[in-house]
């Protein structure tokens, strides 16, 4: 048994939920969020796994095939075509493997829902291979997956290195520190301009300082935040 199998095996033994058509419809009451997902159909894989990458760099979810957008549970009049394609898609496109399972939930008139369920995982970055050969990493930032900024793709790149991570305390981060003494906080930008730095410099800093335990990061679609670590 290879890694990725023993990883399944153990996913499959903490997610066995035998949610049944009940448990599916208060599930679905919530609305999309950031750990659920819905999808009508499977017509376009390779947008669907963006929304796998994303729960498993983020804090994990569900994506539910066969709802649609406003919550309407339509079901899969062909659900073994669907889970397919879209297995193939997740198996073959997004690395590392994602580990992940799916229940199927009979919705009336021979129709059914897939339920996928993806853990966080402690292997990310995970990404996506474009057809050009790009590797996109995606997380959840509320009820939407975005692309993850540099800043929080190297947050999580070196996020596996429990070494302590050090750093010195200088103008620049004495700059910063004044800056969230007025704000709540900052962003690369904005540092950037008012410490009077290059947004290179500015980046790698709020990096380290956040991998030191210093700040938070909150990612955004437009720009990433920066805060003090709550004490």
């Amino acid at each position: 048994m290879n890694l990725y199998e023993y990883r399944r095996i153990r996913l499959d033994q903490r997610l066995k939920t035998a949610m049944d058509l009940r448990s599916l419809n208060q599930l679905v009451r919530q609305g999309e969020g950031e750990r659920l997902e819905f999808k009508l159909k499977t017509n376009h894989p390779e947008k669907i796994i963006r929304e796998i990458v994303a729960f498993a760099n983020t804090a994990g979810g569900k994506l539910l095939v066969g709802i649609d957008d406003s919550g309407e549970v339509k079901g899969l009049k062909h659900p073994d075509g669907d889970l397919f394609v879209l297995n193939k898609a997740i198996n073959t496109l997004c690395f590392p493997q994602i580990p992940y399972t799916v229940e199927r939930i009979g919705v009336g008139n021979e129709k059914e829902i897939l339920v996928y369920h993806i853990a966080h995982s402690p292997d990310k970055p995970h990404y996506v291979q474009s057809e050009d050969g790009k590797k996109i990493v995606y997380i959840r930032v509320d009820d939407r997956s975005v692309k993850a900024s540099r800043e929080v793709y190297q947050i999580m790149q070196r996020s596996g290195n429990h070494r302590d991570v050090k750093f010195s305390y200088g103008e620049k981060e004495q700059k910063l520190m004044q800056m969230l003494d007025k704000n709540p906080s900052v962003t690369v930008d904005s540092f950037s301009q008012l410490a009077g730095i290059p947004r290179k410099t500015a980046s790698r800093t709020l990096v380290l300082l956040v991998l030191a335990n210093v700040l938070e990061v909150h990612p955004g679609d437009m720009a990433d935040q920066f805060t003090r670590v709550a004490i």
